[in-house]
């Protein structure tokens, strides 16, 4: 029989990984804070897998800037790169807080859902995939699948705001929709934030048994990942009950739930390595180290050339196996040929 389009993807994928070297292995795991001076050098030099940009690389510029500053970082780079923003709606929106980009910005999922329900939530994914898409931005850090009915709590605005079974259907309408658009989608914060403190800022533990999680939090992750997911986003919060001493983007246990129970085959990615949680726990260099052992494949960094000389030692003298880092590009790649982003 002719093999299947997935097939085909993969085996392209593992041919396309195994042509780079080492060091262009690991750049493809990392997802880079765009600098605010010489990105595009910086994209010639390393052509790390994608660069993550915020609020000031959009800030006071029309779409055409935008759209010319992101061709100049995917022109020089040597594999095309992912370009991401975090545009959930509401409270976290890089692109459309400039009036230049869009009038007005999106709202937030919990008033659309007041609005109009799914169909009001499925609406709003398709115009803003096709803002992003129109700039050259190829995924969204969304949707959060985080579950809280608790005003108070750090996570609630950015939440549905729902009970697990609504948050399912909600993940699943948004997913749905942005796979259909072609734009790159990224589940988080894995294993669910709870109730937990922000991370940006420090340490954050979530005492709570499994089996909460087991009812509860992981349903949404599980409704995205059926619903064709590409790539999972993991907290920085400890989670007691699968691993009390490391943060969960630097667990291994983490990462088996997501991997072995979840039967999640995409790209797992870390939050940003910078953010408190992390550097208070590791010091920043070898976080990218634990982060790769833990069994991420895509590190958000905002110092991405130390995370990355990091890594590249580490295989080098053999803390971290090629095997490893050759499995995480190949999903990386694998990712950028579903986008349309390589061609095969």
């Amino acid at each position: 029989p002719e093999p299947t389009l997935e097939e085909r993807q993969l085996a392209a994928a593992k041919e396309y990984t195994e042509n780079l070297t080492l060091e262009e292995q690991v750049s493809q795991l990392f997802f880079a804070r765009c600098p605010d001076v010489n990105a595009a050098e910086q994209a010639a030099e390393y052509s790390p897998g994608g660069f993550l940009l915020f609020g000031r690389d959009f800030d006071g510029k029309t779409a055409d800037e935008v759209k010319s500053d992101i061709a100049s970082y995917q022109s020089t780079a040597a594999t095309p790169m992912l370009i991401g923003a975090d545009e959930e709606g509401g409270t976290v929106v890089r692109v459309s807080a400039n009036p230049y980009l869009r009038s007005t910005r999106f709202s937030s999922p919990q008033k659309l859902y007041a609005e109009g329900g799914l169909d009001r939530i499925r609406s709003d994914t398709e115009e803003k995939d096709a803002l992003l898409l129109s700039l050259g931005i190829n995924v969204n850090l969304a949707p959060v699948c985080d579950i809280s009915s608790d005003p108070s709590s750090f996570i609630y605005p950015r939440t549905l705001g729902q009970d697990a079974e609504t948050t399912s259907d909600y993940i699943r309408t948004v997913v749905g929709q942005m796979k259909s658009d072609g734009i790159g989608m990224v589940l988080k914060h894995f294993p669910g934030y709870g109730g937990s403190a922000d991370t940006h800022t420090g340490q954050a533990l979530d005492p709570r048994p499994l089996s909460d999680f087991e009812k509860n939090d992981l349903l949404p992750f599980e409704a995205g990942i059926d619903a064709g997911a590409q790539a999972v986003l993991v907290s920085h919060n400890i989670v007691a009950c699968l691993d009390a001493d490391y943060p969960a983007s630097l667990s291994p246990a983490v990462h088996a739930l997501l991997r072995d129970r979840l039967g999640f085959t995409g790209v797992v990615m870390t939050d940003d390595l910078a953010m408190s949680a992390v550097t208070d726990f590791t010091g920043a260099e070898n976080a990218a180290v634990l982060a790769v052992q833990a069994g991420n494949d895509l590190i958000i960094s905002s110092d991405f050339v130390t995370q990355y000389h990091a890594v590249l030692d580490a295989v080098k003298n053999g803390t971290l196996r090629k095997n490893d880092i050759e499995q995480a590009a190949q999903r990386v790649i694998l990712w950028k040929i579903q986008l349309g982003l390589i061609s095969f």
